[in-house]
């Protein structure tokens, strides 16, 4: 499937950027193939306008924020760097220093503002009108956790690539060899399975290696472990994973596969733990986790990001009775495209152009 040729996901949020990213000026980025800005406006809160000046085509990521006066400042409007022409969040401009003071300005000058809003930390945006809302994260606000920003990369893969890899737990034997994986038992647990409107659940508990560096992040010191897991989906391309120990720590991570274009995505990761600092480290987590999550990168980066999402496709990708999971998010996707009237796109999808008739 190439995410830039399906629509649909223009009308969801996605994380796009942390707001410290934002604290000192704009910054691009590149969502579904769209080229977009984003800043701290006058009000403190994030804005997205399309990367472009409608003067003279600059990108509007090459300047800087402004206050009512004109001077550079953190927060405010966004300044063009090439002729200082000013712009609001709602993409109109409302400044331009070559102008005389009350000269009015047309109000056909104007580039393409986005929904952006502020959540969890990151600065959420939807090309389109969104049809659902943010995923609840109640840990964010939850006393008895503490949150760990943990990632936020570029990979050279696609969210469907890492979705059906978070769910899948066949891989862990070989992919996770040096971290946590079981290599004599490469049989996958069974997952139990539930689905809803935005998604699905998927619960179950897998065995995991706990040498001694582990047992902070176990909170256990058996050799192995087991890891309860409850994973969920969220449509388009999130996942949530809450791992319990025995010790009754939870792990939980939060995943946005963010679509960059149809080759690369943006890795939004974060970590909530209900015990504290003096009983494992920030530092240790992240680079647990980091080493567990290499070794995910390193693998997808070499799959065919056009990643096979309706199965009536033969011949393309075979799947096995543990690819369960992976198989439903494409049935959540496949239903998603049908209701607004798309079919998948993918690399080998033709194009029919008209043949003109003779008068």
């Amino acid at each position: 499937m190439l995410v830039t040729r399906q629509p649909v996901f223009r009308k969801f949020w996605h994380a796009v950027m942390p707001l410290t990213e934002l604290a000192h000026g704009p910054k691009p980025f590149t969502l579904l193939g769209e080229d977009i800005v984003l800043f701290i406006d006058a009000d403190g809160q994030p804005a997205a306008l399309r990367d472009r000046c409608c003067h003279r085509t600059a990108k509007l990521s090459k300047g800087w924020c402004v206050d009512g006066e004109g001077k550079a400042c953190g927060q405010g409007a966004l300044q063009c760097g090439y002729h200082g022409w000013t712009y609001d969040r709602s993409g109109q401009v409302i400044r331009i220093p070559q102008y005389e003071s009350g000269r009015e300005i047309s109000p056909e000058y104007k580039t393409t503002a986005y929904r952006c809003t502020a959540r969890y930390g990151y600065a959420w945006v939807a090309l389109e009108e969104p049809i659902a809302e943010i995923p609840a994260i109640p840990e964010f606000t939850d006393p008895g956790y503490r949150t760990i920003f943990q990632f936020y990369e570029e990979w050279q893969t696609s969210p469907m690539r890492a979705l059906e890899n978070s769910f899948d737990n066949s891989h862990f034997s070989f992919v996770h060899r040096a971290t946590f994986g079981v290599a004599a038992s490469p049989k996958p647990s069974k997952y139990e399975l539930v689905e809803n409107e935005s998604g699905f659940y998927a619960e179950t508990v897998i065995e995991a290696t706990n040498p001694v560096k582990f047992h902070a992040i176990s909170g256990v010191t058996d050799p192995i472990t087991t890891r309860h897991m409850r994973n969920a989906y969220f449509l388009p391309f999130s996942r949530r994973l809450d791992i319990e120990y025995p010790s009754g720590v939870r792990h939980i991570i939060i995943n946005c596969f963010t679509p960059i274009d149809d080759g690369r995505m943006q890795l939004c990761q974060w970590l909530f733990r209900n015990d504290t600092e003096a009983d494992c480290t920030a530092q240790m987590l992240i680079d647990f986790d980091e080493a567990v999550t290499r070794e995910d990168k390193d693998i997808l980066e070499s799959t065919d990001p056009d990643a096979l999402v309706d199965t009536r496709r033969r011949g393309v990708e075979y799947s096995m009775e543990s690819d369960r999971p992976g198989m439903l998010i494409r049935k959540h996707l496949m239903q998603l495209l049908a209701k607004h009237g798309e079919v998948e796109i993918h690399r080998g999808t033709r194009t029919v152009i008209p043949v003109a008739t003779a008068a």
